[in-house]
């Protein structure tokens, strides 16, 4: 029916009756490779209906080119007439053409009906006849066709078939179809097609000849805050439909609705003027309306977990295994204390917390409390003996949760008992004990983290790497050891990787804090490297690096991608289970590296960051994509690795 070359879509299509390998392969290739100002499938769905997806939206992309793309109206009528036949066949069981041989697998799997694919068929036959809408209720009458099912389709694929949530989604599916209207006046106006309701257009004085000629002034910024606020309506009546589906589906269809409000803001942002220009959906912009759909989605989770266990109850999976610890209630209020602190931190490491199983996420809040009460004594105030006696003190405090005695420790002076640290220490000690003692993590790798932050008290420089190396083990490299036996490991390698993968990940602070280290009294790049490099320490307080800074910096950086590479491994090593959250760590900190050579180590202005939409992306890729070694790590971009082009890569030693 179709002739050779009459459509796009149709080059790659293989023959009629075709395999339905064949055909699947096909329909995932039509909905990969089409525009859309979201993707078809979002690598939030499950996976196992990915493919149902595909099937679907080949079937609607080829109606809507059948109707768009062919410029004879009564030849565009021909082939819809025909694409119906297909369908009608594929009801039969009898299948030909590709998209329907791939079709026919999920109409059966899913129970679809042939009604919405159907209705589809009439609103791409009224697009041949009917290019203009007297009303209100005539446009929406036309998205009963045109939007509505495939939102029924979408529910269909996912198991619902009820009628209060196929209402709302034909609500939101309708405000969707209306703001490409208003988004699209300009293209449809080419195509001689006008969606906008006369007589909504007329109550503003805009008459169909001021729209056809462009005629862009006050009455049609008013007429479009009108229709704005007309699907805006529509949008807030659909909205309820993502708590009652899938949490999976639920950010998906969060994920489309605030797409279709931000087509309303783009056309707000451009002052209404669809009539000459089109706005559009930036890739940004699409990465700030997931993180949004990601985040909500994560508070409801938190605020459901503080629901369903108070503080004031104890979880049989908190009864201590520590022989001489503190009663369960305790500890469990103890682990309540360690989330608390954690939470105030606003550390990114937190949200991935909420990718592991309870128990390992507690402990990781239990091991996190404990570090940033270490920080916290290290980096404040000004009295260096206080300090070094507070951090004395947390290992005595250490010992004692661990062992049950008590053990003295240096200083000129014991701090009184009701100082911040022990309370601190009799709040999330319980915990950590627990923790210790449950995941079988060596104590000594805090007592070195102690260590390490002892360091920052009395070394201010590093005469060469090697001596870095050991502050970094310290100070990062235990927090990588602890959080494995966490994670879960039976290969000794794992604890190899894991402290190569602390020393990334602390090399990567240090590149990006170098100037707010200095004003600090700190120097962690090695002098060894200063010297070969020529950068004193003088250009510290420059307000930009200078070239032999960049030079250090990539050197450093080099470093830091070896261990980065190396470290990946361990992604195979760990849990399952726990996979997740170390991939969301490992990727964060390697795209801040990769932020910060790409702005070609420009870290002595503003300091260089992610945003908070490019987290909230990567949380979403850990929780819903495939894990693998090789897309653990944010790629580099190996172009800009050395200032005024390419050259031979430095490495350490």
């Amino acid at each position: 029916m179709l002739r050779p070359d009459e459509l796009d879509i149709a080059a790659n299509a293989p023959p009629a009756g075709c395999p339905p390998t064949e055909a699947q392969a096909y329909t995932r290739w039509v909905a990969t490779h089409h525009y859309e100002n979201f993707n078809v499938v979002s690598w939030l769905l499950p996976k196992e209906l990915h493919q149902d997806f595909y099937n679907v939206y080949a079937y609607c992309r080829w109606a809507d080119d059948l109707g768009d793309e062919v410029p004879d109206q009564a030849r565009a009528l021909q082939l819809l007439d025909w694409w119906e036949q297909e369908l009608d066949a594929c009801y039969a069981g009898k299948p030909s053409h590709p998209v329907f041989v791939a079709l026919s697998e999920t109409i059966v799997a899913k129970e679809i009906p042939k009604q919405p694919f159907a209705d589809l068929l009439k609103a791409f036959r009224q697009d041949q006849t009917v290019k203009r809408y007297a009303t209100w209720n005539d446009v929406i009458g036309y998205c009963v066709y045109s939007a509505n099912p495939v939102g029924r389709l979408v529910l269909y694929l996912c198991g619902y078939r009820d009628e209060q949530r196929q209402r709302l989604s034909d609500a939101t599916c309708t405000a969707l179809q209306l703001a490409n209207f208003w988004q699209d006046v300009s293209r449809d106006l080419d195509k001689g097609r006008i969606y906008i309701p006369l007589d909504i257009a007329a109550s503003h004085g805009v008459s169909e000849t001021d729209i056809v000629e462009r005629r862009f002034d006050g009455r049609y910024i008013r007429l479009m805050k009108d229709l704005i606020a007309r699907t805006r309506t529509l949008f807030a009546e659909g909205w309820p439909l993502a708590t009652l589906v899938d949490k999976r589906l639920s950010i998906d269809l969060q994920m489309f609705s605030r797409g279709g409000l931000a087509v309303l803001d783009a056309i707000e942002a451009i002052g209404y003027d669809t009539l000459r220009h089109r706005p559009a959906i930036t890739k940004i912009k699409q990465a700030q309306l997931l993180g949004r759909s990601l985040l909500s989605h994560l508070a409801a989770k938190v605020f459901r977990t503080a629901a369903e266990q108070p503080v004031s109850t104890t979880p049989k999976s908190h009864r201590s295994v520590v022989p001489h610890s503190k009663p369960a209630r305790d500890v469990a209020q103890s682990y309540e204390a360690c989330h608390n602190l954690a939470r105030a931190s606003h550390s990114n490491f937190y949200y991935a917390f909420y990718l592991l199983p309870k128990l390992k996420r507690d402990a990781l809040a239990a091991l996190y409390a404990f570090m940033r009460n270490i920080d916290d004594v290290a980096d404040e105030g000004a009295d260096l003996a206080a300090k070094q006696r507070g951090l004395a003190r947390w290992r005595a405090d250490l010992d004692e949760a661990v062992t049950g005695r008590d053990h003295s420790f240096e200083g000129t002076a014991a701090l009184p008992l009701d100082s911040p640290v022990d309370d601190a220490a009799a709040r999330t000690l319980p915990a950590l004990a627990d923790t210790l003692s449950r995941y079988k993590i060596p104590t000594r790798y805090l007592h070195d983290l102690i260590s390490g932050a002892e360091m920052d008290l009395t070394v201010p420089t590093y005469p060469t790497f090697d001596r870095l190396r050991e502050y970094c083990y310290r100070v990062a490299g235990t927090v990588g050891l602890t959080c494995t036996h966490v994670f879960g490991f039976r290969d000794p390698r794992a604890l190899d990787l894991a402290e190569k993968l602390g020393l990334a990940f602390q090399l990567t602070n240090i590149i990006r804090d170098v100037r707010e280290d200095h004003e600090l009294g700190r120097i962690y790049l090695p002098e060894e490297d200063l010297q070969r490099y020529g950068v004193s320490p003088e250009d510290f307080s420059r307000s930009e690096a200078t070239l032999g800074m960049r030079e250090l910096l990539r050197l450093e950086a080099d470093r830091a991608w070896d261990c980065y590479e190396e470290g990946a491994a361990l992604l195979g090593l760990i849990d399952p289970e726990s996979r997740p959250a170390l991939w969301l760590l490992v990727h964060t900190y390697s795209a801040l590296l990769a932020r910060i050579e790409a702005l070609d180590f420009a870290v002595f202005g503003p300091r260089v960051r992610l945003s908070r939409a490019e987290k909230l992306v990567f949380i979403g890729k850990a929780r819903f994509t495939r894990l693998t070694e090789e897309n653990i790590l944010e790629k580099r971009d190996r172009d800009r690795r050395r200032a005024g082009g390419a050259g031979g890569r430095r490495r350490a030693g």
